[in-house]
């Protein structure tokens, strides 16, 4: 498996226990949708590694609580502290309207309601406080806010996006 064929899924952030239990800050805001998980990628030393889940539980509702088969003790444990993990993209649900997965999007036509076509989706930086849709337009870089005011319509069909920008702020980097 290659890491371009899968989305993260989260980080191990801590041990839980002597017995190798880990801890892992998902990235998602429905953490209960990764409980029934039987397999995970985890990368080590830039390669997809699969480890099978014996048991999983939310631990304060925020972190997915882990033991893998292989992994039996502090030791083991130790060795992944700080992995990332991930799972194939066919695992993610479809989304519809104008709701998206971040690699979903990438290539789209972006057209702002009153400016018109903006250029093609590149990315979207999500590490900034602020998630930003990168547009290429003509060269040059445009920075869209990521906002369910500003997503006008996500067309599937024809690949593209229909922004309503704030006021003046294409103009600042045309």
């Amino acid at each position: 498996m290659q890491k371009k064929d899968c989305f993260f899924v989260g980080k191990i952030v801590k041990k839980y226990s002597f017995k190798g239990e880990l801890l892992i800050k998902l990235d998602t805001d429905e953490p209960a949708e990764f409980l029934e998980m039987e397999s995970v990628f985890v990368e080590k030393h830039k390669n997809l590694i699969p480890f099978f889940i014996e048991s999983s539980s939310l631990h304060k509702s925020s972190l997915l609580r882990v033991r893998f088969e292989e992994v039996l003790n502090e030791a083991d444990a130790d060795a992944l502290l700080g992995c990332e993990l991930f799972l194939p993209l066919d695992f993610l649900p479809k989304l519809t309207g104008n709701k998206f997965y971040y690699h979903e999007i990438v290539g789209y036509k972006a057209e702002d309601i009153h400016f018109g076509p903006l250029g093609t989706v590149t990315g979207v930086n999500d590490h900034t406080a602020q998630h930003l849709f990168v547009i290429d337009h003509k060269g040059k870089e445009v920075l869209i806010p990521v906002n369910d005011e500003i997503i006008k319509t996500v067309d599937r069909e024809t690949k593209t996006l229909i922004l309503d920008a704030p006021e003046g702020l294409i103009e600042l980097y045309i």
